[in-house]
């Protein structure tokens, strides 16, 4: 009779890199290989998928993500998170990889987190010509310091062990990524639609929603925004500070771009850096808490303030 040893070793699986010096992609790529396997990551110069070989190196590779991802070649770390993503998603979220929230959040993922660490393994700048500051908080960056120093000796147990910390790191990432996505990002995405779908109900113009509530917006709303027909552009939002009764509200400007500190259209000039009883005066508006100083947000204590201050906004 086998022992219990036995039947643990025939069913054990291997997953295969290269050893020494190790980077984000492979350490995230072997995290996220949940399922056991016979693969091979990030070394052979293979990419095969049927036979669970997934290198990027070799000659002639140009793989990318597509779905509109196509400037990037992929790393190891995309090569298995376009395999297999979808259903590490699935089984997060206890549903089939055929269910719709699995695609976006899939291409989300992708795009917030997966998407820089092919082009950092690639060698692809973040954007052309020289940066204004250096970022070495990054992911990648992060495990490039789990390895040995340049002159720290040390033996194969101890990259390995120092790999099992990277791969541990780089999961941890992902795995809050994808909590996040799943549990607080995708949700929001309902109450931006509900806001274009009611937004002539709150201004004849249509450029104004109202959240029910205060929620992450920004992507949900350039997203669905180019669903519109006809096409039209959203040029303020407006929702509660809170949930609790009386709350003030907020308005906010909707930047050119998710990441563009550059609005469609700022409050106006004169009231800019403005507050309380100084600003209600300069705008006309009972009830002005205050205008940033860049004119990109501004609050009031009731609804029906904070609308006219975006009704005076888009008039001015």
């Amino acid at each position: 009779m086998s022992s219990p040893a036995a039947k643990r070793l025939k069913s054990t699986k291997i997953i295969g890199t290269h050893s020494g010096t190790f980077h984000c992609d492979e350490a995230l790529a072997v995290f996220m290989l949940l399922a056991p396997l016979n693969i091979v990551v990030d070394v052979g110069g293979v990419y095969d998928p049927k036979a669970h070989r997934y290198d990027h190196h070799q000659r002639g590779f140009n793989e990318t993500f597509g779905h509109g991802f196509d400037k990037i070649k992929l790393s190891s770390a995309g090569l298995v998170y376009k395999h297999f993503g979808k259903k590490i998603i699935a089984d997060y979220l206890g549903c089939e990889e055929s269910d719709p929230r699995v695609e976006i959040i899939w291409l989300r993922l992708y795009s917030e987190l997966i998407e820089s660490v092919d082009g950092i393994d690639n060698g692809v700048n973040v954007a052309p010509g020289p940066l204004a500051y250096t970022v070495r908080t990054d992911l990648s960056s992060r495990v490039g310091r789990i390895n040995p120093d340049w002159n720290e000796h040390v033996d194969d147990a101890d990259y390995d062990a120092r790999f099992a910390i990277a791969s541990k790191v780089t999961g941890e990432e992902f795995m809050s990524h994808l909590r996040y996505y799943t549990k607080a990002w995708l949700p929001a995405r309902d109450i931006v639609k509900a806001a274009l779908d009611t937004r002539h109900k709150v201004d004849e113009s249509g450029s104004i929603v109202v959240f029910e509530k205060s929620a992450p917006w920004k992507d949900h709303l350039f997203s669905l925004e180019s669903t519109l027909s006809p096409p039209q552009q959203i040029l303020y939002v407006l929702y509660p500070e809170s949930d609790a009764p009386g709350s003030k509200w907020r308005i906010q400007c909707v930047p050119e771009s998710p990441d563009s500190f550059l609005n469609r259209k700022s409050m106006p000039e004169a009231w800019r850096g403005v507050r309380d009883a100084e600003l209600s005066k300069v705008s006309g508006i009972n009830g002005c808490v205050f205008c940033h100083a860049s004119g990109f947000t501004g609050g009031n204590e009731t609804f029906e303030g904070v609308l006219e201050m975006a009704r005076k906004s888009l008039a001015a």
